[in-house]
């Protein structure tokens, strides 16, 4: 691997880097079967990703006819990273032992390791025989919609194929390691202006909450509408509040301290909740909503944002779904996409069917919607939310810190690259977004949450 970022830190040619060995073994963020018991009879909010992934070599799998080897110059942390490493809601071994039925290259990943990781930036080593639109030396990044085309359910809204899947969590060879396998229709061209670790945190995060508010396979977000953002300084929210001013909506955050308030009224969105000031319990016992503050939070969403919103961009589940449900619009829409706070929700069904509202699942995206993405990210319309930067080393460390919540925005991981800063080939581009727009959620988090 020395070699090979050697290479590519002296701008060596595709023809170069693809004379390289493709090294035997490389290094790599992995979880273990046969510690999958490891945190029996612990609660999930106890259960610790420092003690769960290992950070060592693994041996590198053949190359299929429509995949790419690509060297990993960055990575980041996902929620599904979290989930793999406490072994939640179920193991991910399941997972690649069914992949692992389906064919021979699928075989590959029925392994007694996990190599986990849904996003990555790097620059392409090696493309398969049936490779045709990148080849080696192309700096890319990567998506996690691993799908092939051999499946009619596929050829519609891949997202709906019968054999989706998302890389790093439900397949093995994710991100979080110096080399990876991707099939080469999750590939995408990196964004010039931006470093390896700001280029790497968008993809998983970033599609998601295009396809929940711009996609016509979710909300559909038209100019005007107000949209209701939990989290609005996290992973998905940072990215849909800027989507939603890019498309002429109005975004009411919900944000949970007056640093994080602070951030969003810097990003441009002017309705602020801070829920923990409000002192809002949805739940007044574990198994019991109380409709009152549900009341109390639809008068403050309609003071501070002008009216109800059409839509609700939902991902806690549990603890917000009642109260999403209930302070949507008559007619409005709530488009969940993940159960952070917990997947058996609740809610109270005579606001959803009385006022004509509608319940719309999203689940990442499709190739076309997370091109659509980066291409915002490409032309500068949507900067990255990059707060911090950890090494694979410590990518424990990062993991602990997304399943406490002791962040902001996305954390990145540097893997093959040796310091942050590196891989920017546009700096007039760069400069013509501007350092500042790119650098607001790293700069925030230093001055506000600095890293452990």
């Amino acid at each position: 691997m020395k070699d090979i970022l050697d290479a590519i830190n002296s701008d060596a040619s595709g023809e170069d880097i693809a004379a390289l060995e493709v090294p035997g073994s490389y290094r790599a963020a992995y979880v273990r079967r046969d510690e999958v018991d490891m945190f029996e009879g612990i609660a999930s909010a106890d259960k610790d990703p420092r003690k769960s992934i290992h950070v060592g070599e693994v041996p590198t799998p053949e190359l299929g006819p429509f995949e790419a080897y690509v060297a990993v110059m960055a990575s980041s942390i996902n929620f599904n990273t979290v989930w793999t490493s406490i072994f939640e809601p179920l193991p991910t071994f399941g997972f690649l032992d069914r992949l692992g039925r389906e064919s021979s290259l699928g075989a590959r990943h029925a392994l007694d390791h996990h190599v986990i990781g849904s996003d990555a930036s790097g620059v392409v080593l090696r493309v398969g025989s049936s490779v045709r639109n990148f080849k080696p030396g192309d700096h890319v990044t990567i998506h996690c919609n691993h799908v092939d085309d051999q499946d009619p359910s596929a050829h519609n809204d891949s997202m709906k194929a019968a054999n989706q899947r998302i890389w790093g969590f439900e397949t093995n060879f994710g991100g979080l390691a110096d080399l990876t396998v991707v099939r080469a229709n999750q590939l995408m061209p990196k964004p010039a202006h931006l470093t390896w670790e700001e280029a790497a945190v968008n993809a998983l995060c970033g599609s998601t909450s295009y396809r929940m508010l711009v996609s016509n396979n979710a909300s559909s977000m038209k100019q005007g509408e107000r949209v209701l953002i939990w989290g609005a300084t996290g992973g998905l929210g940072g990215y849909a509040v800027q989507l939603v001013l890019n498309g002429g909506g109005i975004p009411i955050g919900v944000v949970s301290s007056p640093a994080k308030a602070e951030l969003l009224r810097e990003m441009g969105c002017e309705a602020v909740i801070d829920r923990k000031a409000e002192g809002y319990r949805f739940w007044s016992d574990e198994n019991t909503q109380d409709e009152s503050e549900w009341r109390r939070f639809g008068k403050k969403v309609r003071e501070v944002g002008g009216d109800d919103p059409e839509i609700v961009f939902e991902h806690p589940g549990r603890h917000t779904m009642g109260a999403s449900v209930f302070v949507a619009k008559r007619g409005g829409r709530i488009v969940t996409c993940a159960a952070t706070s917990g997947y058996m929700i609740e809610y109270d069904n005579r606001h959803l069917w009385m006022k004509l509202k509608q319940i719309v699942s999203s689940h990442f995206a499709n190739y076309y919607e997370a091109w659509e993405m980066n291409r915002l990210i490409d032309s500068g319309a949507i900067v990255p939310i990059m707060s911090h930067v950890y090494s694979l080393d410590d990518v424990g460390l990062a993991a602990w810190k997304v399943h406490k919540n002791q962040h902001e925005g996305k954390l990145a991981v540097l893997c093959l690259s040796p310091e942050e800063g590196l891989g920017v080939t546009d700096p007039e581009k760069r400069e013509k977004v501007g350092e500042d727009r790119l650098t607001m959620f790293h700069r925030h988090a230093l001055k506000n949450v600095p890293a452990a």
